[in-house]
């Protein structure tokens, strides 16, 4: 395990050395999406107004307030990625997203992407927000206002994490390794507890 402190954007080299259980902070450009955000962009085939390539995105639906022309964080949270899944193949593909950032991970397409392109995937731990809001310099931008809290928008961040590195471009994924071990695992809990396993 190894610690970084990066800046943005992001080179394929630096985020090919990195692996699971590294522990990484990063200064400069974050985008923020989600569900409806990308709904608009791959359902609905509109391209992000602003390029993505090289940069991290952060699955978040936050809560902003506009003061005049400037929009201002109120709470910054992390939401859960795999139903966001279908789209991260995508994003990385063809946007250049090197590194996206939420909870609970996304499956095998998506990291297939990774390995192929040079991405990966980062958590951070739940219940976070507060932290993560105060990491947040400035609102830069919100583009596709309209779908707002589900647009598109451009953060600027100092030392945002720590977050840990879950699925990498070598083909390491976190939480596959956690359900392997689990399964491991049931036959002595299922004797402990005095069940029969049938499975």
């Amino acid at each position: 395990m190894a610690n970084y402190h990066l800046q943005t954007p992001f080179s394929e080299d630096v985020i090919r050395q990195l692996k699971v259980g590294d522990i990484v902070q990063f200064n400069g450009t974050l985008f923020g999406l989600r569900d409806l955000t990308q709904i608009y962009m791959f359902d609905q085939r509109h391209d992000p107004p602003v390029s993505l390539q090289d940069m991290p995105c952060i699955h978040t639906a936050p809560s902003l307030r506009k003061v005049g022309n400037r929009w201002e964080p109120v709470c910054v949270g992390t939401t859960t990625s795999v139903r966001m899944d279908r789209f991260s193949p995508q994003l990385i593909e063809k946007y250049g997203v090197r590194v996206i950032i939420g909870k609970s991970g996304l499956y095998k397409r998506s990291l297939e992407a990774m390995k192929r392109y040079g991405a990966v995937y980062m958590s951070i731990v739940g219940g976070a927000a507060a932290l993560e809001t105060q990491q947040i310099e400035e609102v830069e931008a919100v583009y596709w206002e309209h779908l707002h809290p589900e647009a598109l928008y451009q953060f600027r961040v100092k030392e945002f994490g720590p977050l840990t590195v879950s699925m990498d471009s070598h083909g390491n994924h976190k939480y596959f390794d956690v359900i392997a071990e689990a399964k491991k695992r049931l036959p002595e809990i299922y004797e402990k507890l005095g069940i029969i396993n049938t499975a």
